[in-house]
């Protein structure tokens, strides 16, 4: 419920921190056999159990990699309908501004993000001047207060 209003059938999709893929496999069945979903996560662990459910559920939409999502690299300028980053920011101790700049890079001019923080300090890494700061180089279409911590964004049209 929380990503079906945004993403569309036949969309390429990524799931940032994807973890297991809790969001993984519901952004696939939106997406459909004409869409596509990076799933990226940090951890090696959990992109092996996500590839493991993924061969085991015969998804063919579904592209793992164990990576940061500081560097999406293998990801084409303007090619991601929908970035889902759920968690992700306040979770990353490092290269969070790197991560933001892939976002931008990766989404479509008409492609949004949803950006969420789980918790600002001392258990998340994110605190409100920082959430303004990242906000800042989008344009917000719902929510962005620090209180409510998500925002869905798109890009800024330069």
């Amino acid at each position: 419920k929380l990503i079906e209003p945004y993403v569309k059938d036949g969309q390429v999709v990524a799931d940032l921190g994807c973890g297991s893929g809790y969001y993984t496999f519901a952004l696939a069945e939106l997406v459909g056999s004409k869409g596509k979903v990076y799933a990226v996560d940090l951890g090696k662990n959990c992109i092996r159990a996500l590839e493991k459910k993924v061969r085991k559920s015969g998804y063919r939409n579904i592209e793992a990699h164990a990576s940061s999502a500081s560097d999406v690299s293998f990801m084409k300028d303007r090619s991601v309908d929908f970035v889902l980053a759920n968690g992700l920011l306040c979770s990353m101790a490092e290269h969070r501004k790197e991560a933001v700049n892939e976002i931008k890079r990766i989404l479509k001019r008409e492609g949004q993000a949803y950006l969420s923080l789980g918790a600002g300090p001392p258990f998340g890494y994110v605190d409100q001047a920082e959430w303004d700061d990242i906000l800042e180089g989008f344009k917000i279409e719902q929510g962005g207060s620090y209180k409510e911590k998500w925002a869905l964004v798109s890009a800024k049209q330069e």
